[in-house]
Protein backbone atom coordinates (compact mmCIF):
# COMPACT_ATOMS: atom_id res chain seq x y z
CA UNK A 1 0.00 0.00 0.00
CA UNK A 2 1.43 3.36 -0.97
CA UNK A 3 1.48 6.29 1.40
CA UNK A 4 -1.21 8.02 -0.66
CA UNK A 5 -3.45 4.93 -0.51
CA UNK A 6 -3.00 4.74 3.25
CA UNK A 7 -3.97 8.40 3.61
CA UNK A 8 -7.10 7.86 1.47
CA UNK A 9 -8.07 4.83 3.55
CA UNK A 10 -8.52 7.12 6.55
CA UNK A 11 -8.50 6.21 10.22
CA UNK A 12 -12.00 4.71 10.14
CA UNK A 13 -11.32 2.25 7.33
CA UNK A 14 -10.06 -1.23 7.87
CA UNK A 15 -10.92 -4.35 9.79
CA UNK A 16 -10.09 -6.11 13.04
CA UNK A 17 -7.50 -8.77 13.77
CA UNK A 18 -6.69 -10.17 17.21
CA UNK A 19 -3.20 -10.30 18.68
CA UNK A 20 -2.91 -12.42 21.82
CA UNK A 21 -6.60 -11.75 22.41
CA UNK A 22 -6.44 -7.98 21.90
CA UNK A 23 -8.37 -6.54 18.94
CA UNK A 24 -6.29 -4.39 16.60
CA UNK A 25 -7.31 -2.44 13.51
CA UNK A 26 -5.57 -3.25 10.24
CA UNK A 27 -5.87 -1.63 6.83
CA UNK A 28 -6.40 -3.42 3.53
CA UNK A 29 -3.04 -4.24 2.00
CA UNK A 30 -1.11 -4.12 5.26
CA UNK A 31 1.16 -6.97 6.23
CA UNK A 32 0.73 -8.52 9.66
CA UNK A 33 3.98 -6.79 10.70
CA UNK A 34 2.71 -3.38 9.55
CA UNK A 35 -0.56 -3.83 11.45
CA UNK A 36 1.37 -4.76 14.60
CA UNK A 37 3.75 -1.81 14.20
CA UNK A 38 0.80 0.55 13.71
CA UNK A 39 -0.56 -0.68 17.04
CA UNK A 40 2.79 -0.01 18.74
CA UNK A 41 3.77 -3.69 18.97
CA UNK A 42 7.38 -4.27 17.95
CA UNK A 43 8.03 -7.78 19.32
CA UNK A 44 5.86 -10.84 18.68
CA UNK A 45 8.23 -13.80 18.94
CA UNK A 46 10.61 -15.08 21.58
CA UNK A 47 13.85 -16.91 20.88
CA UNK A 48 14.21 -20.61 21.64
CA UNK A 49 17.09 -20.56 24.09
CA UNK A 50 16.83 -17.32 26.02
CA UNK A 51 13.25 -16.18 25.38
CA UNK A 52 14.36 -12.80 24.03
CA UNK A 53 11.76 -10.80 22.11
CA UNK A 54 11.97 -10.46 18.35
CA UNK A 55 9.97 -8.63 15.69
CA UNK A 56 10.70 -7.41 12.19
CA UNK A 57 14.36 -7.03 11.34
CA UNK A 58 14.80 -6.95 7.56
CA UNK A 59 11.15 -6.33 6.65
CA UNK A 60 11.49 -8.05 3.26
CA UNK A 61 11.27 -11.77 4.08
CA UNK A 62 14.98 -12.58 4.07
CA UNK A 63 15.50 -13.16 7.78
CA UNK A 64 13.20 -15.07 10.12
CA UNK A 65 13.04 -12.70 13.09
CA UNK A 66 9.40 -11.75 12.42
CA UNK A 67 7.92 -15.25 12.76
CA UNK A 68 4.43 -15.30 14.24
CA UNK A 69 1.59 -17.77 14.57
CA UNK A 70 -1.31 -16.81 12.26
CA UNK A 71 -4.63 -18.63 12.66
CA UNK A 72 -2.88 -21.52 14.41
CA UNK A 73 -0.10 -21.86 11.80
CA UNK A 74 3.34 -21.18 13.32
CA UNK A 75 6.40 -19.85 11.53
CA UNK A 76 4.63 -17.29 9.35
CA UNK A 77 6.81 -14.32 8.34
CA UNK A 78 4.79 -11.33 9.53
CA UNK A 79 6.43 -9.02 7.00
CA UNK A 80 5.16 -11.15 4.09
CA UNK A 81 1.73 -12.32 5.28
CA UNK A 82 -1.12 -9.93 4.44
CA UNK A 83 -3.41 -9.15 7.35
CA UNK A 84 -6.94 -10.42 6.74
CA UNK A 85 -10.20 -9.67 8.55
CA UNK A 86 -10.60 -11.84 11.63
CA UNK A 87 -7.00 -13.12 11.70
CA UNK A 88 -5.92 -14.55 15.04
CA UNK A 89 -2.29 -13.64 15.65
CA UNK A 90 -0.39 -15.10 18.58
CA UNK A 91 3.08 -14.59 19.95
CA UNK A 92 5.34 -17.38 18.77
CA UNK A 93 7.55 -18.88 21.42
CA UNK A 94 10.76 -20.47 20.14
CA UNK A 95 10.32 -22.54 17.01
CA UNK A 96 6.51 -22.60 17.23
CA UNK A 97 6.18 -26.36 17.61
CA UNK A 98 6.36 -26.81 21.40
CA UNK A 99 3.02 -28.64 21.36
CA UNK A 100 4.53 -31.36 19.13
CA UNK A 101 6.94 -32.41 21.89
CA UNK A 102 4.13 -33.50 24.19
Amino acid sequence: MSHAEAERAGSGAGFLVRYDGTPLRALPGQSVAAALWAAGIVGWRTTRGSGRPRGAFCGIGVCFDCLITVNGRPNQRACLVPARPGDVLTTQEGHGHADLAE
